[in-house]
């Protein structure tokens, strides 16, 4: 193992050159184009069998070894976030607007240089790993469902995947059985009040005090009716509403996410939603409608994948910085494939102050220690040639 860790820390310059140019040259979710002909390209140069297109733009590469054993998928995604670039790095987005500020060119990148590693050695390699390149995780309903549903899973015993994440230190890695990340939902809600002149409120159903209550309303929801012992969120993250100074509004549009882990939950959430909505709305003279779209699943990770996951790394990374992380209420559709086959998705630390890591993710300032990818790379080797054993 320690010649595959030896190869792959002599292709981490490879690495850090693949990221960048990604980094440079970003895509949108559902407009990927030059990113997965890129990845195809690069796992043909190295003799990898690929499928190009699967479930409409990912890229799944096969890595048979000499020896029998079972089939194992790692996961990198690809897509871009649609932000204005502002690190000032020299690598920075050449497309306006548009811009990896999650980390996404990093996970491409690594699992390019593990397929390379991992080729160089297939005649030691027991099984098939699959390389599961998935486009469009940023946006529902994500790239995850159609490449399943195009068989990217077939065969597949166990999966595993990763995301760098800035909220812990570069060289910690986070693991946790069950739950992990939440369900990310969408809501859309519309008031129709009645508009009229400013100086005279009485003959009007003003949309913005009506969505302002409705707002306020909304957080009684998690407060007051979901089980203190269960996470929940309500966000209302826009409300677009007025016009000129002397015009009492006529419509107000609020939209916001709902992050849950538990389905009970999430069901009581969007009953109340709507109780509270019709409620205020009435009391207040005003209609509304209420459009409310199930985004992705909880990420729910296999327990005994965890486990066996958690005591891989230990062996390999020091050990004190390998620990049980708490739940985050993001969202991934990762979790589709744990729904399909068991595995677990775990965090790399990639948060630096020293290199200016030290802004969140979906930020336009947002980068990562690009250390943290060697990191990641080890694990899902360890990972996946562990499995065989």
């Amino acid at each position: 193992m320690s010649t595959l860790f030896d190869q792959l820390e002599t292709l981490y310059p490879e690495m850090v050159d693949i990221r960048r140019k990604l980094h440079a040259e970003p895509e949108l979710s559902f407009h990927e184009v030059k990113t997965p002909a890129f990845i195809a390209d690069y796992l043909e140069d190295l003799g990898v069998e690929v499928k190009r297109n699967v479930g409409g733009r990912g890229v799944v590469g096969y890595i048979k070894g000499a020896l029998p054993g079972k089939t194992v998928a790692l996961r990198a995604d690809f897509d871009a976030l649609p932000i204005q670039e502002d690190t000032g790095l020299e690598y920075s987005s050449k497309t306006p607007g548009v811009m990896h500020a999650c980390g996404h060119d990093g996970h491409t990148a690594t699992l390019l240089v593990c397929a390379k590693v991992l080729m160089e050695n297939r005649d030691q390699l027991k099984g098939t790993i699959v390389l599961i390149h998935q486009f469009a995780e940023e946006l529902a309903p994500g790239g995850a469902i159609a490449m399943i549903k195009d068989g990217c899973l077939n065969g597949v015993d166990v999966i595993y995947g990763t995301h760098l994440w800035n909220p812990i230190p570069v060289g910690e890695v986070g693991y946790l059985g069950g739950p992990i990340m939440a369900a990310a939902d969408r809501f859309e809600v519309t008031i129709q009040g009645k508009g009229g002149h400013g100086a005279s409120p009485h003959e009007t159903v003003d949309a913005v005090a009506v969505g302002s209550s409705v707002v306020q309303n909304l957080q009684h929801v998690v407060s007051r009716q979901v089980d203190p012992l269960k996470s929940a969120v309500v966000t209302t993250a826009s409300f677009q509403a007025g016009g000129p100074f002397n015009v009492i509004a006529d419509t107000a549009e609020l939209i916001g996410t709902v992050r849950s882990f538990d389905e009970d939950v999430q069901d009581l959430v969007i009953e109340k939603m709507e109780q509270m909505i019709k409620g205020t709305c009435e009391a207040m003279g005003a209609t509304y409608s209420f459009k409310y779209v199930k985004g992705y699943p909880a990420v729910v990770n296999d327990a005994t994948e965890t486990e066996r996951f958690a005591e891989v790394a230990k062996a390999i990374h020091n050990p004190e910085k390998v620990v049980e992380t708490t739940p985050v209420m993001g969202g991934e559709d990762f979790a589709y494939y744990l729904r399909e086959v068991p595995g677990t998705f775990f965090f790399t630390g990639s948060g630096n102050p020293e290199v200016g890591a030290d802004y969140p993710h979906h930020h336009p300032k947002f980068t990562f220690d690009e250390q943290a990818m060697l990191t990641a790379g080890k694990l899902l080797i360890q990972a996946a040639i562990t499995y065989q054993e």
